[in-house]
């Protein structure tokens, strides 16, 4: 069975784009789920700092990554950290190499506040109230 990944993307504090997609991969487990998910928004975070700056605006700040998976966060912003799993290398690496250079901060956020989890779950509607 594929993951959906659900991204939200903001902009000072407006969302201006959201992502709500099955994965292309069949991943085996909720950690390599989570670090596709993060690779994907990683990708999204850089595209849309080069459109800003080809916009004209500065884009000096570090970009805020929030995810609810521990142990992706951990693995992808301690330098000392080591993944054990080769087939989920690449998704790794591109997470990683983005914290390293200052272009995301990677943070933890608990499921119950992560807006995204609205478009990878089923949810009644007594959440919206």
């Amino acid at each position: 069975r594929k993951s959906v990944t659900g991204i939200v993307m903001f902009v000072n504090k407006m969302p201006i784009r959201w992502i709500s997609n099955k994965q292309k991969t069949v991943e085996i487990s909720t950690y390599g789920s989570e670090l596709v998910a993060a690779r994907i928004a990683t990708g999204l975070i850089i595209e849309m700092r080069y459109t800003l700056r080809m916009l004209g605006m500065k884009v000096e700040e570090t970009s805020l990554l929030l995810g609810d998976n521990m142990s992706v966060v951990l693995n992808t912003t301690i330098p000392s950290s080591i993944l054990k799993k080769k087939h989920n290398a690449i998704a790794y690496h591109r997470v990683r190499e983005a914290v390293a250079a200052g272009i995301i901060r990677f943070a933890h956020i608990d499921s119950k506040e992560n807006i995204a989890d609205i478009m990878t779950k089923s949810v009644d509607k007594t959440t919206f109230y």
